[in-house]
């Protein structure tokens, strides 16, 4: 009698096995399918947060550097000393100016000391900012960095000089 209890035991648990992995297959597809749609749906998050940012950046710069309409920009003429005093009266850096106009400092100290002339396009962007405030060029300028906080610079770490131990007596 052992051996027919036993054998029906058996039975019952393959049955039961049989049953229970027929039940499951469909929920086990179903997640499958739902991760790869999850997975589809990342990389095309991934690919559109990228375009995003792309645009971002481009609207910023056609916003902060919009030149100044041609008669205006033909009429310009340009002064060393004009460059100079309106960078001193909105009270921005080299580095700053350039950056609202869209050239390198090292071309804006070029330009202040008379060693080189701007182009008719740096011409226009540079009689584009001339009307502008202190607090429109600093809202240009956020807008132009993005808000973006810089991560605090990793700091070196100093190498301990070893010195030789005294000798104990």
């Amino acid at each position: 009698m052992s051996r027919f209890a036993a054998a029906l035991q058996q039975e019952i648990r393959r049955l039961a096995r049989k049953e229970v992995r027929a039940l499951t297959s469909v929920t086990r597809r179903a997640a499958a399918q739902h991760r790869r749609d999850i997975a589809s749906l990342k990389r095309q998050v991934r690919v559109l947060t990228r375009q995003v940012a792309v645009l971002e950046t481009l609207e910023r710069k056609q916003a902060a550097i919009a030149p100044a309409p041609q008669p205006a920009a033909e009429k310009a003429r340009f002064s060393p000393g004009w460059v100079r005093t309106r960078r001193a009266r909105l009270g921005l850096s080299a580095e700053a100016y350039g950056k609202l106009i869209g050239v390198s400092p090292l071309t804006i100290y070029q330009w202040e000391h008379g060693k080189s002339r701007p182009r008719r396009n740096a011409l226009a962007r540079l009689v584009a900012v001339k009307d502008i405030g202190r607090r429109e060029a600093l809202q240009r300028l956020e807008m132009l960095a993005g808000n973006k906080k810089r991560q605090p610079a990793k700091r070196a770490r100093k190498r301990a000089v070893r010195r030789p131990r005294k000798a104990r007596r």
